[in-house]
């Protein structure tokens, strides 16, 4: 494996990928469905008088900003599979690392995701490392920024994956 990494890559970086709008408008039915899932009581998400008093009206989680920008696996007229995190996908093909794991996340919080957002997405590699030796096999470190804003330009939220391009040893 050669520590150079392809200039059609290299291009890549730092280059806003997948400019996207939300498939629905941010709707309650999720954010009741999610914080069932996990036992989330916070009236702040359940109660419309308490999440008038706290934050001017309903919001979603905060944790909950991934979750806007994945599409769904199938839609009516969809010609390929839909993945949220494209960039990591196409990472994985231009590099030749079919395996991938994400090593850490962090997310960054702006103005809370109202019920009716509206929000665009936009992906960025920040950074590709070269060849790196691991435990899972050898393969290239990858950083991903996801930029998260709503209808008005405001920003909401940003999600930054580092994650682990390999190939297993043989």
């Amino acid at each position: 494996m050669t520590d150079e990494i392809p200039a059609a890559v290299q291009a890549l970086i730092g280059v806003p990928l997948y400019d996207e709008q939300t498939e629905f408008d941010i709707e309650m039915g999720y954010v009741h469905n999610t914080c069932a899932a996990v036992e989330n009581g916070n009236p702040l998400f359940w109660d419309k008088e308490v999440a008038a008093a706290i934050t001017g009206g309903q919001i979603a989680p905060p944790t909950m900003l991934s979750v806007w920008f994945r599409p769904h696996y199938w839609a009516p007229g969809a010609s390929v599979d839909r993945k949220a995190l494209q960039a990591h996908f196409d990472l994985k093909e231009l590099l030749n690392l079919p395996e991938a794991v994400v090593t850490s996340n962090e997310t960054i919080f702006g103005e809370p995701v109202r019920i009716g957002d509206t929000l665009r997405v936009r992906q960025t590699i920040k950074s590709i490392s070269g060849i790196k030796k691991t435990k899972l096999g050898e393969g290239r470190f990858w950083v991903i920024e996801v930029e998260t804003t709503n209808q008005h330009g405001a920003h909401v939220g940003t999600d930054i994956y580092t994650c682990l391009g390999y190939r297993r040893p043989e």
